[in-house]
């Protein structure tokens, strides 16, 4: 299992109805700028004879620049108390709601976070979906260091009003027991915590007319589908979209165990875009389209490769060098260590191998990005240099934007990401790895309203986007119900909102999908 940790790293219901006392509403503050003054809600943390802590809770009034167009509207921020499963936590979320909306039955309402298992919404919430961001370069690169904060041209406020989630062990969420923190880790606490968490916010905030929406992030996408099923099975609450960002729906289709070699197969796409950006495929793909390209690779994957390594040990000698001599045109690796690792390439050995020569590592999340060969490997997360350049913008200009902008208070350490939380995850059950063909399958047929959207980009190694097309294509939907399942593509990696193109194009697609 310590080889999942850094393949999912970003970079994802029980009534409960809490005393009145212990839910003190937020009170406004006024605005000074668009980093408000702020003015804390309850803040109580009296804990004597087994009392639940208060929430601790402050609002913030602001105004953000969103496609040429000033957006008022009011940040709530902080943690909120809840109870799932006979255990209580403190869970962190970041909601914004917009001002000049009469109606709210009439305004969309999108749930969001990361995945890991591990990591805290800062990503999804900072670099893509919320009104403030870090400051990037085109690429993806910080401009300085801390990071500047600005608007975010690119939010989807103007559409949706906008919940942030850290789950349990993530972020500011924690355990109220420190002694039970792992009881809201592995696939379905965590669905149940987070599904307890919606239900108690869409309840006091009075939003059970507004369209819901869920985007996820990575296993944040796990954790999406799992609340859809949970959310109409347990409370009725029918969800209208999920946003599915680097998917990861099969693990089947991720991770090689056993004799499972699906995700040796549906990696080679993208091995082959990320040697086709390099200028490494052999010189008749050079100057194809990269789109094209890859519909050229898959049907090699699909009508050759697969083929090749459903036969094991069983291939003959001619037939394993005329694949090693196609997968080497088409990946950039050398034909001799293909036949070496019998056609069976990992990423950390494409990682490596790819830009050899140079002495460069290609990135595991975005696979344009190159570092130098250091100590240690990618599959211990420590040596991706397309990581260490996402997050040395990120982390400490969100904690300066949470603390000042937001206003929040605590003293309780922000964790990022986990690899605690990482290491006691379960990636299967009973049956076997996760797989939720069959609970997609269901939540689209049984509400016609649900709509499924799957972004994926091309040079992402961590959730590759071929094994989220195999995924899909295992989900037997009807015609009339098929529609409401789309994909669209960038030409990114893991966090494809990183790339300005990228997120450009984003936003235009996020338009058509909420309307």
């Amino acid at each position: 299992m310590k080889k999942m940790i850094a393949l999912f790293m970003a970079a994802g219901l029980i009534l409960c109805i809490l005393p009145t006392g212990l839910y003190a509403a937020p009170k406004d503050s006024g605005q000074d700028s668009p980093a408000a003054t702020e003015e804390a809600g309850s803040q109580t943390d009296d804990k004597a004879d087994g009392a639940l802590p208060g929430d601790n809770i402050v609002r913030t009034k602001h105004q953000v620049e969103i496609q040429g167009k000033s957006i008022s509207y009011t940040a709530e921020t902080g943690t909120m108390v809840l109870k799932s499963g006979g255990v209580s936590c403190e869970m962190f979320y970041a909601a914004y709601t917009r001002d000049d909306v009469e109606d709210t039955d009439d305004r969309p309402l999108t749930f969001a976070f990361n995945g890991g298992p591990g990591s805290s919404c800062f990503y999804i919430q900072f670099g893509c979906l919320g009104p403030r961001k870090v400051e990037l370069d085109e690429t993806g690169t910080a401009m300085s260091l801390p990071a500047k904060i600005i608007d975010n041209e690119n939010s989807i406020l103007d559409m949706t009003d906008l919940v942030f989630i850290d789950p349990v062990g993530t972020g500011y969420s924690r355990a109220i027991n420190e002694d039970e923190q792992n009881e809201f880790y592995g696939y379905d606490n965590d669905i149940r915590s987070v599904g307890d968490f919606i239900r108690q916010y869409v309840d006091r905030h009075k939003r059970w007319g507004s369209k819901k929406y869920i985007a996820g992030e990575s296993y944040g996408t796990t954790r999406a589908v799992g609340l859809c099923n949970y959310l109409s099975d347990k409370y009725g609450i029918y969800v209208n979209g999920l946003m599915l960002v680097s998917t990861a729906n099969d693990f089947n289709a991720l991770i090689s165990v056993g004799g499972n070699e699906t995700a040796y197969a549906l990696i080679i796409p993208t091995y082959a875009a990320d040697a086709w950006y390099h200028g490494k495929v052999s010189k008749e793909y050079k100057d194809m389209e990269l789109e094209d390209y890859l519909d050229e690779v898959r049907s090699f994957v699909e009508e050759e490769y697969v083929p090749a390594l459903f036969m094991g040990k069983r291939i003959t000698g001619d037939k394993k060098e005329e694949i090693a001599k196609k997968l080497s045109g088409y990946i950039g690796i050398s034909e001799e260590f293909c036949l070496k690792k019998n056609l069976r390439i990992s990423l950390d050995d494409f990682s490596k191998e790819l830009l050899s020569d140079k002495k460069l590592r290609v990135g595991r999340l975005d696979g344009r990005i190159t570092g130098p060969v250091t100590e240690g490997s990618l599959e211990s997360g420590a040596s991706d240099p397309s990581s260490i350049s996402t997050d040395l913008a990120f982390v400490n200009a969100y904690l300066k934007y949470v603390t000042e902008e937001l206003g929040y208070e605590t003293d309780t350490p922000f964790i990022p990401i986990s690899l605690d939380v990482n290491a006691v995850w379960s990636f299967a059950d009973d049956s076997g790895l996760i797989a939720q063909e069959d609970i997609v399958y269901n939540s689209m047929s049984d509400n016609p309203f649900l709509k499924v959207w799957v972004l994926c980009s091309y040079y992402d190694g961590a959730t590759p986007f071929y094994a989220a097309e195999w995924a899909y294509n295992h989900v037997f939907l009807n015609e009339e119900i098929e529609k409401n399942l789309s994909f669209t593509y960038y030409p990114s990696g893991h966090m494809f909102y990183v790339d300005k193109a990228s997120f450009d194009k984003f936003r235009k697609d996020a338009e058509k999908w909420y309307k």
